[in-house]
């Protein structure tokens, strides 16, 4: 039980670690954040989507809103998600 727990622990630092190197570059609805997702993959750059409401209702408890997607790349793609999603968000305006 204790290596479970050292494994554990082990795990959480490494996402923290994993999240550190991530940049927050847009927050919407999930079908709207999906949609730039794939925007971004087809350009070549990987992002991760964090949803704190599915993960909530997943463990039990709710955190975050329904509304409230957020999407994630890593630093070191972040000038290049730029002016993707600059243009993603004009686009949505018209």
């Amino acid at each position: 039980m204790i290596p479970l727990l050292g494994t554990y622990i082990h795990m959480y630092n490494l996402n923290q670690l994993i999240m550190e190197d991530l940049v927050n570059v847009y927050s919407d609805t999930e079908l709207t954040v999906s949609h730039l997702k794939n925007i971004l993959a087809d350009n070549g750059i990987e992002s991760m989507v964090k949803n704190d409401f599915e993960s909530g209702v997943s463990a039990g408890f709710v955190a975050g809103t329904q509304s409230s997607v957020d999407l994630y790349v890593f630093s070191k793609d972040a000038d290049k998600a730029k002016p993707i999603v600059d243009k993603f968000i004009s686009e949505l305006k018209k």
